[in-house]
């Protein structure tokens, strides 16, 4: 005779698992947050008492790749490491109202014009509001079937009775399961929900597109762990006085990892940007100091990016530091290095910094073309307009060089850059035709662009 499961309890509000009820979580300290879970779908059967053998095969095994479906968006198919894979997971995150239904209503579209079947179900809007946005979009003969459902029994029913190739679901924290007692959006419901609709993709072949909230830190809300059931994390990021948004990877197995595409949310939606490079870089006009141009690599792409700095005397006893698209730790990282290796102070100074375009620069690279800004503002001199810059600084205020510098230079040479600054003993193949300074610590960069001791 089966021996029944020992009831597993977990807490609402942090997800913490527990062997008991209590009427506090150990983990958060929340009150009365502790309640019994119920089972979730249980697997396949064991064909006896021990299980069966499972066949294993050898690494060297030559499988053909997965088959993929392009939708004819560029930029998507690019994020998605060449286009949809049957049976795969795909988890978008996003700021409200920063576009993420528009987008996925747009790939739906593309997919279903392709000869895919798509399921478009939304749990936050209602048909008649996604077909006036179809409308407003031009989409409102394409072939996608809709849905206003949030039951997620219910939804699971309709998928296996239509056998759709893509299903959207709009969103995971307004599914409800009704084997958990919980309320849509807990950490309990989203985390049975994300494994009942993974299961259902893998099961029938299906690729489901859940799209998830977000915290104020900018986490996709509820339990980490359904970012590991899923294939591919996707976050839709941009500001919202900027047109431009940033589809990036952060997850994928069927693809490479940190992987952009750039969008233009104009009337008609979003229209994909080709060339981003020149788009960041466009409004250039004559060189003014603060102003440096950076070459960095988003995933397998290179982009160009101005990154602006302003440096005005402070009225405060603590002088302000903004940061707007890079790492505010790295920022005053850099400043201390100035002051300690350079002798250049910046006390009693605001120090703003921003990247144009909207734009998030996260790579160490940008180290360099922040330095280079920052001097250049403090000594309202102008950098030349035909210099790129990237570069890592050490601690002790030394360069290193950085990974893909091929890449960089010719991304600068397409676009018209005739000079570069970079790190001694980076590899500079293909860099014909530029002018590269390779100083060896950042106070040669100081002393060689600016004329500072």
């Amino acid at each position: 005779m089966a021996r029944t499961p020992a009831p597993a309890y977990a807490c609402t509000s942090c997800g913490a698992r527990h062997t008991k009820w209590a009427g506090r979580c150990d983990a958060c300290g929340a009150w009365n947050s502790v309640v019994e879970e119920a089972p979730l779908s249980v697997g396949p059967r064991a064909a006896g008492p021990r299980g069966r053998t499972i066949a294993l095969t050898d690494l060297g095994a030559d499988d053909p790749p997965p088959p993929r479906a392009a939708s004819g968006l560029g930029e998507l198919d690019r994020v998605l490491g060449g286009g949809l894979v049957p049976g795969s997971a795909i988890l978008v995150g996003g700021d409200p109202g920063i576009g993420k239904s528009t987008l996925l209503l747009q790939a739906a579209a593309a997919f279903a014009g392709r000869g895919l079947s798509c399921v478009y179900v939304s749990g936050e809007e209602a048909a008649a509001q996604v077909r006036m946005r179809a409308q407003r979009l031009g989409l409102g003969q394409a072939p996608v079937r809709l849905g206003a459902v949030t039951a997620l029994r219910d939804i699971l029913t309709t998928l296996d009775a239509e056998r759709p190739d893509l299903a959207i679901l709009d969103s995971i924290q307004t599914l409800w399961l009704d084997t958990v007692e919980a309320a849509p959006g807990s950490v309990a419901q989203v985390r049975a929900a994300a494994h009942e609709v993974v299961s259902f993709a893998k099961r029938r072949g299906t690729a489901v597109i859940l799209v998830g909230h977000v915290t104020k830190e900018g986490q996709i809300a509820g339990p980490r762990v359904v970012e590991h059931m899923v294939d591919t994390v996707l976050y839709f990021e941009g500001e919202r006085g900027h047109q431009f948004r940033i589809l990036r990877a952060v997850k994928n197995r069927f693809g490479p990892a940190d992987e952009i595409g750039v969008f233009e949310m104009t009337g008609a939606g979003l229209a994909e940007v080709g060339n981003p490079s020149a788009l960041f870089l466009a409004g250039r006009d004559a060189p003014a100091p603060g102003s440096a141009v950076f070459a960095g690599i988003e995933g397998t792409r290179p982009v160009l990016t101005e990154i602006q700095a302003l440096v005005a005397p402070s009225t405060l006893g603590t002088p302000r530091r903004t940061v707007v698209g890079l790492d505010a730790g790295r920022v005053s990282t850099i400043l201390a290095v100035l002051e300690a290796r350079c002798g250049i102070p910046f006390a009693g100074l605001d120090v703003f910094l921003n990247v144009a375009g909207g734009l998030r620069v996260t790579e160490p690279a940008a180290d360099l073309a922040i330095a280079a800004a920052l001097l250049s503002a403090r000594e309202d001199v102008a950098i030349p307009p035909e210099m790129v810059l990237f570069g890592e600084i050490s601690l002790s205020g030394a360069l290193r060089p950085v990974a893909q510098t091929e890449n960089r230079l010719k991304e600068a040479a397409k676009l018209g850059f005739t000079r570069a600054s970079l790190p001694q003993g980076s590899k500079t193949g293909g860099a014909e035709g530029m002018d590269l300074d390779t100083p060896a610590d950042l106070a040669a960069v100081a002393g060689l662009m600016f004329g500072a001791g």
